[in-house]
């Protein structure tokens, strides 16, 4: 047995010996070394850059506006008051939206206390037409009692000359003479008074009539009744709150407040854009710019004329665009120009490098602005520019939809 396993160990250490001479190689040629395994290829490095949205610089039309908010007002508001005070209303024909045409009775007052007033004065004007026929006729006599005593007058002077008349006879002639020539006098101011008088009661007639023709309360213009203050019952006064306010013609237009900085922008005739809300979006015209800005809120004011229309209501608020220029240019997204002490700028993606290019901008509209110089139609910009790109920078882009360039957003490339 132990024979055996000393034979077995030495076939063993002989098949051992065997393959170990057989396993050793003949010399071989060199082989190129290959490449190392983590160094990138340029594929590679474009993959791995930074994907950015751009947006290519295109022809566009623009239209720049103006935002405004503010409040409906009448174009003219017309306070109507009494043109009588102190009477009580007694009818109110008229109220809050209604339309009225010049003319109109919108109410009525009380005029008892003026009938009764224009009576006595019917009663005086008669006495005063009797007082004038009065004077007349003392006239007459006046003057027939002057012819009289001047006649005796003249017929006594020769008969003082011959000594047949007394000089006391002769004195009562003249002093009736005279006494005749002053009654005549006095007869034709007397009826001098009495016009007089018939004509100050022929004025007070006037002016009652006046005030009688003034107890209905008229509309003054074409319009719609905004408010309605007179009640029956009340008393007409001048001093207090208008019986009826009307709108005229019906006219309403946007009192709009605007920011101090875009006043300047802001001309007479400039179309707008206004939307009032439950009647949809009207155009108007602005009409008035006011020529100051409220030192506290830094905000200018503007009336923009809207007509006629049955759905706009007084004090109802509305929102509203004024176009101030328009035109058409090259466009790039608002988001993409960067904005510095130097001016503006775009950083332009050229052969998938970053390239900052000063330009100048022009109109701007929603989020366009229009590039006036500085770009060329075609060039691509980064959409939304930022500090963390820089001249030189390696990106890989991606076109954007034009419809969305406000949103515009920088992306990193899955590896």
């Amino acid at each position: 047995m132990r024979q055996v396993l000393i034979g077995a160990v030495l076939v063993l250490s002989f098949l051992m010996i065997s393959l170990t001479l057989v396993g050793k190689s003949l010399p071989r040629a060199p082989r190129p070394s290959a490449a190392p395994a983590n160094a990138p290829s340029a594929d590679t490095s474009l993959t791995l850059a930074a994907a950015v949205t751009v947006a290519r610089a295109a022809p566009a039309d623009f239209v720049e506006t103006v935002l405004v908010t503010g409040s409906l007002v009448a174009r003219e508001e017309i306070l109507v008051g009494p043109e009588v005070e102190g009477l009580r209303i007694t009818q109110v024909l008229a109220d809050e939206g209604m339309r009225v045409k010049n003319g109109d009775v919108l109410a009525r007052l009380v005029a008892d206390t003026l009938d009764a007033q224009l009576a006595q004065n019917d009663a005086a004007l008669a006495r005063a037409t009797a007082s004038i026929a009065q004077a007349r006729s003392s006239i007459v006599q006046a003057e027939a009692r002057l012819v009289e005593s001047r006649n005796a007058f003249e017929r006594a002077k020769p008969l003082r000359q011959s000594g047949v008349m007394a000089e006391s006879a002769y004195d009562t002639r003249e002093q009736a003479a005279r006494t005749a020539e002053a009654q005549l006098v006095a007869a034709r101011d007397g009826l001098t008074a009495a016009e007089a008088e018939k004509a100050q009661i022929e004025a007070q007639r006037r002016e009652l009539a006046w005030r009688r023709g003034r107890t209905e309360v008229v509309a003054p213009a074409d319009g719609i009744v905004s408010r309605r203050m007179a009640r029956i019952g009340g008393y007409a006064a001048g001093a207090a709150e208008p019986m009826f306010r009307i709108v005229a013609n019906g006219e309403v237009e946007l009192d709009a407040e605007v920011t101090e900085t875009r006043m300047a922008a802001i001309r007479i005739g400039q179309i707008a854009r206004v939307e009032v809300t439950g009647v949809g979006t009207l155009d108007g015209t602005v009409r008035l710019i006011s020529p100051e800005v409220d030192k506290a809120t830094r905000l200018g004011r503007v009336r923009i004329f809207l007509g006629d229309n049955a759905g706009l209501r007084v004090g109802a608020f509305a929102r509203g665009s004024i176009e101030t220029a328009s035109g058409r240019g090259l466009a790039v997204p608002a988001s993409a120009i960067l904005w510095g002490s130097d001016g503006a700028s775009v950083q332009v993606v050229r052969a998938n490098h970053v390239e900052t290019r000063k330009v100048k901008t022009g109109l701007a509209s929603g989020p366009l602005v229009e590039v006036r110089e500085g770009l060329s139609e075609g060039e691509t910009v980064v959409s939304r520019s930022g500090t963390f790109l820089r001249d030189g920078d390696a990106v890989r882009p991606v076109i954007g939809d034009r419809s969305k360039l406000s949103d515009a957003r920088l992306d990193r490339a899955v590896p």
